[in-house]
Formats: C-alpha cells, structure tokens, sequence
C-alpha cells in the first residue's frame, strides 16, 4: 500500500481468481503459455511487481519469467494467496 509505483499481479486460472482476488490486483493466467508472455509484455517494467498464486510456485516460476523479460523488480509472495490475511474482493 505505501508503494505507489507497486502492482499486485495474480498468476493463478479464472477458477481460482473466481474464489477470490486481492483487491487491484492485475490477472494474468501463468498457464496461457506465450499469452501469458504477451500479457506481461503489455505491462510497465518499472513498476514494482508483487506477483502470487495459490501457494507460491507458480507465482516464483512468473517472477523468472518477468525478470528473462527485463522486469526489474519482481517478488514472489510466498505462500500465495493461502497465507493472505487481508482484504479479499471478488470478481
């Protein structure tokens, strides 16, 4: 929240975003294969990117991904979205 230049992306399917998102997060699907890396390409590389899925794999799988793709700063939240304590919109 203090970040201003942070962006919080959500790498999990459409089932699971649909359990459930963090509020503002950005959705882009890690098992799209190369849409997925098209979707990234859309995005601002400057930015601060927190990146999570259910549990933690697949989101540290994306921040390699990112960081092949010139992303800068890019963190894993371990854990996913099973260890979020805080608010929890839904789409």
């Amino acid at each position: 929240n203090a970040d201003d230049n942070a962006v919080v992306l959500d790498v999990r399917t459409p089932e699971e975003v649909a359990e459930g998102i963090i509020p503002n997060a950005i959705a882009i699907d890690i098992y799209k294969g190369q849409g997925f890396i098209y979707e990234l390409e859309e995005l601002d590389k400057s930015k601060t990117y927190y990146v999570y899925c259910r549990s933690g794999g697949r989101s540290a799988q994306a921040c390699n991904v990112m960081n092949q793709l010139g992303f800068k700063n890019t963190y894993n939240l371990i854990g996913g979205f099973m260890e979020w304590t805080g608010e929890v919109a839904s789409i």
